[in-house]
């Protein structure tokens, strides 16, 4: 049940219709802009868990990637600072320099819950871990898993601030594997109830 998923506009659409309305077959000449292998019908969606800082307790903030027909653009709503906007451009490098294809599409990246500001740069890792899961170009991540972690535009993951206080609420909020830098693991592996996996780079997660 595998088939080239293409993608194209509206005026196409109208294009390739038939004056009755019925679909008509795509000409062998047709090109879309994108057209990879995936699974009929499956959303290009995804959520990875993470957490935050408010204060200095933790809180889970779900990290949600959807990439959609358009003009290419990669916006991050939910109450970003400068510093979660740029990962835009970490995240961009990184997937293109571990020799992932980036998506020439409209990238819209969701921290929920939207009234709370979030800040800093671990997000950079949930941010490639959801647009990659959402192109199925890695498995997506299950609800017990929680990534944290900047990145280099060449993906290597660098350590974040507040390790500990995200690991502890992400005990309490029932995750159980836990991806951080190799810097923060020691701090993070005090949540005993956490598996923590250290990785040097986003290739490693």
């Amino acid at each position: 049940d595998i088939f080239p998923a293409l993608y194209y506009n509206e005026i196409d659409r109208e294009m390739l219709s038939k004056a009755d309305g019925s679909s008509q077959i795509f000409p062998p000449n047709f090109r879309p802009f994108s057209r990879r292998k995936c699974k009929r019908g499956a959303p290009m969606y995804s959520v990875t868990k993470s957490f935050g800082l408010n204060g200095l307790r933790g809180f889970a903030v779900a990290v949600e990637a959807d990439v959609s027909g358009g003009l290419p653009a990669f916006s991050i709503v939910g109450l970003p600072d400068s510093a979660v906007r740029e990962s835009a451009d970490r995240v961009r490098a990184a997937i293109k320099n571990l020799g992932f294809k980036f998506p020439d599409r409209r990238i819209t990246v969701n921290l929920a819950p939207a009234d709370v500001r979030k800040t800093g740069s671990l997000y950079d890792l949930p941010v490639f871990i959801g647009i990659l899961a959402a192109q199925q170009y890695i498995p997506q991540p299950e609800p017990h898993q929680a990534f944290l972690g900047e990145l280099g535009l060449d993906g290597t993951l660098r350590p974040i601030a507040g390790a500990l206080p995200m690991a502890l609420a992400a005990q309490k909020a029932g995750v159980t594997e836990l991806f951080v830098p190799a810097e923060n693991a020691a701090e993070a592996a005090v949540a005993e109830q956490l598996t923590v996996y250290p990785a040097r780079s986003a290739a490693d997660v």
